[in-house]
């Protein structure tokens, strides 16, 4: 599944997840390291844990971040958004 995020440097989202599990995330844009690091430590959690852990971060005076974004690419993954 692919999202396209609002607010950060990050152009798109990139999603796998299978059932409750998150298989594969890929950012497309953004701060490498953050993005890559971000995408690495979700592989095999399970999705609403790593929804709830993400979900509401900021990133400096921005109202959402790169995680925050890819909660909502998750929930809209598992039909809840």
């Amino acid at each position: 599944m692919e999202f396209t995020p609002t607010g950060v440097c990050s152009r798109l989202i990139k999603v796998d997840v299978d059932g409750e599990t998150i298989r594969k995330v890929e950012f497309v844009g953004g701060c490498a390291g953050n993005t890559q690091g971000i995408a690495s430590l979700v592989v095999g959690m399970n999705v609403h844990d790593a929804i709830s852990r993400m979900e509401g971060i900021t990133c400096g005076f921005k109202p959402t971040s790169c995680p925050d974004q890819l909660a909502k690419a998750l929930k809209q993954a598992i039909g809840q958004a």
